[in-house]
C-alpha cells in the first residue's frame, strides 16, 4: 500500500471534473492524472502546487503521507 496518498479523485468528483479537464488545467496528460490517483506516479513540487491551486487548496489538503494521517487520527481520538 503506498505511503503517499492523494485526494484528487474525491476533489474531482466534488467538482464533476474529468481527469482530462484537470490535466488540461495543470498542463499534463490525462494519463499523468490517472497515475497520480493510482499512486503509480508522484508529482514534483511544481506540479503539486499547480494541482492544489486548480482546486483552490493548499498542497497538504490534496496530498499527504499515510503515516501522518494515522498519527493525526490517533491524536484526535486520544483528545476525545
Amino acid at each position: 500500500m503506498p505511503l503517499f496518498r492523494t485526494r484528487l479523485r474525491v476533489l474531482r468528483a466534488e467538482r464533476e471534473w474529468s481527469q482530462a479537464k484537470l490535466a488540461a488545467q495543470v498542463g499534463v496528460t490525462r494519463q499523468t492524472i490517472n497515475s497520480i490517483e493510482k499512486g503509480q506516479f508522484h508529482p514534483n513540487l511544481r506540479l503539486a502546487f499547480k494541482i492544489a491551486r486548480a482546486f483552490g487548496k493548499q498542497i497538504a489538503e490534496v496530498f499527504y503521507l499515510r503515516r501522518y494521517l494515522r498519527l493525526a487520527r490517533r491524536h484526535q481520538a486520544e483528545e476525545n
